[in-house]
């Protein structure tokens, strides 16, 4: 029974090396497998990008026209606030508006009627207190620049701009 456990035990250490010659065999071959398909699908990403994707920003490049800006100057305005007690206060505003249509300033012309009583209707309920600072100042800006795009739509304005701001 000697020779056949020395048989066994020899035949056993060749079936176990012969296993892991087969496991490294096949980890190699899925390594390189796995390598060649990430070779592939970045060859075929690149090649892609350089053929089609360039092209295609190519097309879409259209040489661009110098932006206009059009300032458009509003008559000055001057409205009462909402202040409490006797004592009258009193906000005197020139304002430009900032537009990039030069075609639109006929038409900024017939509706500003609306855009004066907007910001009049607007201004009057104001206190003196609203305006107080850099904040009530944008605050002012942001809700001016809503009233007049209304306005005045289909025409985009792109900022209302102080040239002068008193409140007395």
């Amino acid at each position: 029974m000697s020779d056949e456990t020395e048989g066994l035990a020899e035949g056993g250490e060749l079936e176990g090396q012969g296993g892991k010659k087969k496991r490294g065999k096949r980890a190699i071959i899925f390594i390189v497998a796995g390598v060649l398909l990430l070779l592939l699908i970045g060859g075929g990403g690149a090649a892609y990008f350089f053929l089609f994707a360039s092209h295609e920003e190519e097309a879409e490049v259209k040489p661009e026209q110098p932006k206009v800006t059009v300032f458009y100057d509003l008559p000055d305005i001057l409205v009462n606030l909402n202040s409490p007690g006797r004592q009258a206060s009193y906000l005197k505003l020139k304002v430009s508006l900032e537009h990039n249509d030069p075609l639109a300033t006929p038409k900024l012309n017939e509706l500003l009627p609306r855009v004066i009583d907007n910001f009049q209707i607007y201004l009057r309920e104001l206190r003196p207190d609203d305006l107080v600072g850099s904040a009530g100042m944008y605050r002012l800006k942001e809700e001016l620049l809503i009233r007049v795009n209304q306005a005045v739509a289909p025409i985009k304005i792109n900022d209302v701009l102080f040239k002068e701001m008193l409140i007395q």
